[in-house]
């Protein structure tokens, strides 16, 4: 019983905090009021250790979002993880990681972020390999060295800070000097690490090892958009310089995730390479120079993602922990209320008119059509569209309706606490993307495009639900297209040889390279000369004692002989 009143204090205090601040965000972006609160550590004689933390509008909405969704996903882990022996530990791990992302958020200090943006990798290292098994460690290991590389990025622009006299990034953002180029190349490569952008995508459906409720917010509202909030916040600085390169690698990322998606079985993979699409969307917007839409969508993504996972982990919970699609179907005659949610999210996700998503995808997709970007990203943001409501209409099809695949004796129970926390998800998945852009956007601003691109991405998207519907027929025809054109499916289906590209690089010779430099320059010459000179000198003593005494015979011998040759000579 501890636990389950534990579970349900957490979600209650998370989500009365949440509606407050969130409400409390909208009040600050409506008088265009931001808060500094300095808090004094410690002051030694003229030096005094603050503690900064910034309330504006954005950072309050967004920690709003996130202590809302939070709030339904420790509620929903009460049901879930109710059979597992370490709830507590789980409890507290989820609640230290919504912690780290507060702390990341409302810190206006480079300083600062790196203790909320170390805290996310650790955490969600210790989430990943939460079920201990092979395929956990491997995926947190492949998590948390990826995550590193982004961590060395914020250190190194921390240090590159000292030519600005503070760590008070906010201060500095319309700031251009000549140096500032390096600074804003590191903040770029600490948001690639962590929203999992091209070339570091693999880690990102690897971390499904992690239990459900995790990946519901690591999806929706807490690793993976810490990147893409980090940017947001340094986007003035973008302003100065050319993007096209980082533009592409976004719109690669998205492109590459909604194919993969197409050709993958796992359901939990499905969900998690649809992320790193609306990841790549809400990157390639920002490089373009909306950062406002980057962050508006955002905020609607988190919740139809974070319900779409609840979703799925009920029925993979039905499903007797299998996470494979073709075991799903006719799942609507037993789980009706998880599939109408269900639904609601995937019609969210795909841009369903008058949905949550609709609203930021369709201000995306026009404020690119107006910028001066050439065909060929006119042409992949359009195809991405449709791939997303593709892999959507196949996740529909294959767990919802025809496929007769499913195990027959099976637990089909949908349980009150699990409903409950999908509801106030569902409402927000309709509802928040019509709310929040009159809240945004309060004054209208002028998009003139022809009506053939303003029907676009409706066609794209009409287009894509049947091409969805097609895919699913095509695996239960005689000629699999899949098997004709092998290599070509293959390298579509495993995010282009990424995942073995990241996995060779950890274990390969670089590692042992790695290795070598960590002992020449982190121990130095002391450790080998002083430290280790008494254990190899005796080791070197003992190995030499050994041979004699194993080989006594040959050596006396060939000693014989030696002298014996000396004294002829």
């Amino acid at each position: 019983m501890n636990s389950v009143s534990l579970y349900f204090l957490g979600s209650f205090f998370l989500l009365i905090v949440g509606v407050f601040m969130f409400c409390l965000g909208c009040y600050f972006k409506l008088i265009e009021y931001v808060m500094f609160l300095d808090w004094e550590i410690l002051s030694v004689f003229s030096t005094s250790i603050m503690m900064t933390f910034l309330f504006d509008w954005m950072s309050l909405m967004f920690t709003g979002c996130v202590f809302l969704i939070s709030s339904m996903v420790i509620y929903y882990s009460e049901s879930y993880m109710s059979s597992d022996f370490n709830s507590i530990r789980f409890y507290f791990l989820v609640f230290l990681f919504v912690m780290s992302m507060m702390m990341m958020i409302l810190s206006p200090n480079l300083m600062s972020i790196l203790i909320g943006w170390d805290g996310l990798g650790l955490v969600s290292y210790c989430l990943v390999i939460y079920f201990q098994n092979f395929k956990s460690y491997s995926a947190g290991m492949l998590t948390i060295l990826t995550n590193r590389l982004g961590d060395v990025a914020i250190l190194l622009a921390i240090a590159w800070m000292l030519n600005f006299g503070s760590w008070h990034y906010i201060f500095y953002v319309n700031l251009w000097e000549s140096w500032s180029f390096y600074i804003i190349l590191l903040i770029i490569l600490a948001g690639f690490t962590k929203s999992a952008q091209i070339p570091f995508s693999s880690w990102l459906p690897a971390a499904m090892a992690a239990p459900t409720p995790v990946s519901s917010l690591v999806h929706s509202s807490t690793l993976v958009t810490a990147g893409v909030y980090l940017l947001i916040r340094f986007s003035d600085m973008l302003n100065y310089f050319n993007c096209w390169f980082f533009v592409m690698l976004s719109v690669m990322t998205m492109f590459m995730s909604g194919l993969g998606a197409n050709f993958e079985y796992d359901l939990k993979k499905v969900i998690a390479l649809s992320t790193l699409s609306q990841l790549g969307l809400m990157m390639s917007i920002l490089f373009m120079g909306f950062p406002m839409l980057s962050f508006f969508h955002l905020l609607t993504h988190a919740f139809f993602k974070a319900l779409l996972f609840l979703c799925a982990g009920l029925m993979i919970h039905c499903m007797s922990d299998s996470q494979d699609i073709r075991h799903m179907g006719c799942m609507i005659n037993h789980l009706p209320f998880t599939c109408t949610c269900f639904c609601i999210s995937n019609l969210a996700l795909c841009g369903f008119p008058f949905m949550s998503g609709f609203y930021s995808k369709d201000a995306v997709l026009e404020m690119m059509s107006m910028s001066y970007f050439n065909f060929f990203i006119f042409f992949v943001f359009f195809i991405s569209v449709g791939l997303t409501v593709s892999y959507s209409m196949r996740l529909i099809y294959y767990c919802l309706s025809f496929n007769f695949n499913f195990y027959s004796c099976q637990n089909y129970n949908e349980d009150n606490i699990m409903m409950k926390s999908m509801i106030l998800l569902s409402l927000l998945a309709i509802y928040s993307g019509s709310m929040m852009s009159l809240l945004f956007f309060s004054s209208p601003f002028l998009i003139v495009i022809p009506i053939y691109i303003k029907l676009a991405p409706l066609f794209f998207v009409i287009m894509g639900g049947w091409l969805g519907y097609e895919l699913c027929y095509l695996s239960f025809s005689d000629s699999l297209y899949s098997m004709r054109f092998l290599l070509l499916s293959f390298f579509g289906g495993s995010m282009w040889f990424m995942p073995s590209f990241s996995t060779f690089m950890s274990y390969s010779k670089i590692l042992f390279l790695s290795g070598k430099f960590v002992g020449v320059m982190d121990n130095g010459w002391g450790e080998y000369l002083i430290s280790s000179s008494s254990i190899n000198v005796s080791s070197m003593y003992s190995k030499m004692s050994i041979f004699y005494y194993h080989n006594n015979l040959k050596i006396f011998m060939m000693t014989f002989f030696i002298i014996f040759l000396i004294l002829l000579i």
